[in-house]
């Protein structure tokens, strides 16, 4: 045999490196980091091993972890300490996010991310302000126009707390120029917009519903997320946010729609985000604890695949287990 193409030559150790077409990086990652205005102690998350909500008291140490692991940015979810029909405690200045934000913007150097949604401050745990027949008979079962203004005004809580960047998560139909215009108003032009732009009504979320006790009452959120068998519908999401002001798109979940990654990666210049999200964090610990896999091996082809897909950044609860190694 005569071989002109043998593409082994380039897969010797002392080439393989040079050769490389997808780094991950520590500084890829963003750590999810859980508040709970509830507790005077930190509690373990049991579907999410590793994984804990802590108090006020105790989120600039938390972050403190995380950054000595060299993950640079953290986004922070909030428990409250009580809950109303509108989700109040959202924007409460004395909220548990904003609190913990400015403690851990005035103590360290994180970049501090803010989840800006309903769903872990009201109490039937949707995603904003419910229709009147929303637990019987509901036809989208969240106002959404109605809700527009909560959004804008828990984004302007979090900036004036020093958030760096807001990443509103509802899938509400104008959410990004809401936001975009409450935070102009207040003279905060400078804090970029993370929209999840594409997020999908997953079966993945489970374990994240524990971690931030944002499971919805009755129903599900099929009304304002997207429906996982769509794709076209995902582009038309992501240019609509485009066009009210998103500066860094997400995709939700990760490793199902690495198809969604890649086509919103090919068709617009913004920074691409992709959340690896905890139902895939949690079955690859399961997995591990049986012995079926080696963990680590396995969370970081899981980081890789989405980097190379075409995210730029990357949301997972793993950040801080990968990144001493990477």
């Amino acid at each position: 045999m005569n071989l002109t193409q043998r593409p082994r030559r380039l897969r010797t150790d002392g080439v393989r490196s040079l050769v490389r077409e997808t780094d991950l990086t520590a500084s890829d990652l963003i750590a999810p980091v859980f508040v709970d205005a509830t507790t005077d102690e930190r509690v373990p998350i049991e579907t999410m091993p590793g994984h804990e909500r802590v108090p006020v008291s105790d989120a600039v140490d938390r972050v403190e972890e995380v950054l000595e692991t060299g993950v640079e940015a953290v986004m922070l979810f909030g428990v409250p300490e009580s809950k109303d029909e509108r989700g109040s405690r959202a924007w409460a200045e004395d909220g548990v996010v904003q609190e913990a934000t400015r403690r851990i913007t005035g103590e360290t150097d994180a970049y501090v991310i803010t989840d800006v949604c309903l769903c872990e401050y009201t109490d039937h745990g949707h995603c904003g302000v419910l229709e009147d027949d929303a637990a019987e008979d509901p036809r989208l079962t969240v106002r959404n126009d109605e809700t527009l203004d909560l959004l804008g005004k828990i984004a302007a809580s979090h900036a004036a707390a020093g958030a760096d960047m807001v990443a509103p998560s509802g899938m509400i139909d104008g959410m990004v120029g809401a936001i975009r215009e409450a935070l102009d108003a207040q003279g905060d032009t400078d804090v970029p917009i993370m929209s999840y732009a594409a997020k999908y009504e997953s079966a993945f979320y489970g374990p994240f519903r524990d971690a931030a006790d944002g499971a919805p009452a009755f129903g599900d959120r099929r009304h304002y997320q997207m429906d996982p068998a769509n794709a076209r519908e995902a582009r038309r999401e992501v240019d609509l946010d485009v066009e009210q002001g998103a500066d860094v798109l997400m995709v939700k979940p990760a490793l199902p729609y690495l198809d969604i990654v890649k086509e919103v990666r090919e068709s617009y210049d913004h920074p691409v985000a992709a959340y690896n999200v905890s139902g895939e964090y949690a079955m690859l610990h399961a997995a591990a604890e049986k012995g079926w896999l080696d963990l680590e091996a396995v969370a970081y082809e899981s980081l890789l695949s989405i980097k190379r897909a075409g995210a730029d950044l990357i949301l997972t609860y793993f950040a801080e287990d990968l990144a001493d190694d990477l």
